[in-house]
């Protein structure tokens, strides 16, 4: 029995070895057959190699937090190598962060001869190396955050954009961009589409600027304005500025302002926010010689306000969507617009705020609650001065405040539109009618006065049978103040964009109502 143990526990150990033995060559017969790629693509590294990283190149510090993210995700394997050494994507973002100018970026790539180093040695069978990986995960994050997030939020904020900005799932979007890298080149994923418009703008102007931009315009001071009929060398100078800048189809070079360049100057007035008119004027001509490097910087500043914008906005059953610069509004419905408006917005000392909310709520003839302010610079020194102030003004005293009771002297006009907020900011009709046909329409308080009050009440009421127009009609003209909850609220956006591009790849481009440009131009071009 003692040898019968005894053999038993010599024997064991060779019987354990043996079928190990044979379950290491099975599974490694098995992982030939099912992975013919090298196991590089699959190796690890140790956690502690990225803090040494991040030591050796600080300039990528910044993105620290979230390569380690994306490791943790991964189990600390490698993602930029495969079989044949560096993976296709890599090569796709040395590309990209080599043409960060085509985004209009002015930004330095941290370590660019590091990139231009392995970029000139991708051609090599190269092995798997912790170096190079952390550099391409870094060079990501820095490539992702400066074109599809831009500035940080505190900066953005500091431009008094206050419209809450969306964090990417820049983690989760290279795990896409892994498997499909030709995702990379997809516009629609991570920025909205003005975004890309606005790109190409960007590479028409520049081009026009390489082959030389437009000449000065001469301007004759002796001459107050032109008018079709007229002659003069100015005009064959206006003429050739118009076709430079895509105004006008040909340049015949002729000095007599004829019916083809009055066409290129509808065009152009109507691409600045002009009023319509063919005559051309002196402060016409200084807005045609603003040079076209000035031009391109104003569409990078919009670029960058575009990757604060995020790209599930558009995508709203409803929207509405007021554009402070343009003084416009414009009712979005399945992405189409169903109606556009004139608007009249915070004059300098009462600039609208750029900021969204939901519309709840529309008033039908509507008292005017008198702000605080208003009522102490406006309208307590006009009762000390008329006695009759407020009776000639149609308002009343109502809990120790002022208000304008509903009717045409109303303030707010017949109608407004609520979405509440901090900012005491609302859309609202007026009897100031004539505001509507001024070029420049920055004259309120700060909230947002509609030239289409009454339409915007339809198109927003058109499901409801209740709301018919006429009944809307009634309701704004009863001198009863009528409240309405609507069913669905429809989010409403205030931005502030100086150049814009429509669909068919016409720019616009708006003044600088509120000087915003030059704050954001001071963190672009001089970080």
């Amino acid at each position: 029995m003692k040898n019968t143990i005894y053999s038993y526990f010599i024997i064991l150990p060779l019987i354990i070895t043996t079928l190990s033995s044979c379950k290491n060559n099975s599974d490694e017969n098995h992982l030939a057959k099912t992975t013919p790629q090298t196991e590089q693509s699959h190796s690890d590294f140790d956690s502690i190699a990225i803090d040494d990283f991040f030591e050796n190149y600080p300039l990528l510090k910044n993105y620290q937090a979230d390569v380690k993210k994306l490791y943790q995700k991964h189990d600390y394997n490698y993602v930029w190598f495969d079989k044949k050494g560096i993976n296709e994507f890599a090569n796709l973002l040395y590309d990209k962060i080599n043409n960060l100018d085509e985004e209009g970026l002015q930004i330095k790539v941290p370590y660019k001869d590091k990139l231009e180093e392995i970029r000139n040695n991708l051609d090599k069978n190269q092995k798997p190396n912790i170096e190079t990986e952390l550099l391409n995960s870094a060079w990501y994050m820095f490539y992702a955050t400066n074109v599809y997030h831009g500035l940080d939020s505190e900066k953005s904020a500091k431009m008094e954009w206050y419209i809450p900005r969306k964090k990417l799932p820049y983690i989760s979007y290279l795990d896409s961009l892994l498997t499909n890298p030709s995702l990379i080149n997809k516009e629609e994923k991570n920025l909205i589409s003005q975004y890309f418009l606005l790109k190409k703008a960007l590479q028409k102007y520049r081009q026009i600027q390489k082959e030389g931009g437009w000449n000065s315009i001469a301007i004759d001071t002796a001459v107050k304005t032109y008018k079709i009929g007229d002659s003069s060398a100015t005009i064959a100078q206006i003429r050739t500025r118009l076709f430079t800048s895509g105004d006008i189809q040909s340049d015949s070079q002729s000095p007599i302002y004829d019916k083809e360049l009055s066409k290129g100057i509808l065009n152009y007035k109507l691409r600045r926010g002009m009023l319509s008119s063919s005559i051309i004027s002196k402060s016409l001509i200084q807005d045609l010689n603003i040079p076209i490097s000035e031009w391109i910087k104003t569409i990078i500043i919009n670029m960058e306000r575009c990757r604060w914008v995020s790209n599930d906005i558009p995508k709203s059953k409803e929207l509405i969507a007021i554009n402070i610069p343009s003084f416009q509004l414009s009712y979005f419905k399945n992405q189409e617009v169903v109606l556009r408006s004139k608007v009249v917005v915070g004059k300098t000392m009462n600039k609208t705020v750029i900021f969204s909310a939901p519309m709840k709520y529309i008033v039908f003839s509507p008292y005017w609650n008198v702000p605080n302010s208003i009522l102490k610079n406006e309208i307590l020194p006009g009762i000390a001065q008329n006695e009759n102030y407020l009776a000639e003004h149609d308002m009343e005293w109502n809990d120790n405040k002022v208000r304008q009771r509903p009717g045409p002297k109303n303030a707010l006009g017949l109608i407004k539109f609520l979405f509440p907020n901090s900012n005491d900011i609302y859309l609202h009709d007026t009897p100031s009618k004539n505001l509507f046909e001024r070029e420049t329409r920055a004259f309120s308080h700060g909230c947002i006065r509609i030239a289409k009050p009454k339409e915007l009440a339809i198109e927003i009421l058109k499901d409801d049978p209740n709301w018919t127009p006429e009944k809307i009609e009634e309701a704004m003209n009863s001198g009863k103040e009528n409240w309405y909850s609507l069913k669905n609220k429809i989010p409403v956006y205030i931005g502030y964009f100086t150049a814009w591009v429509d669909n068919d790849g016409t720019i616009h481009f708006y003044n600088d109502i509120y000087k915003r440009d030059e704050l954001l131009a001071n963190l672009l071009f001089n970080p």
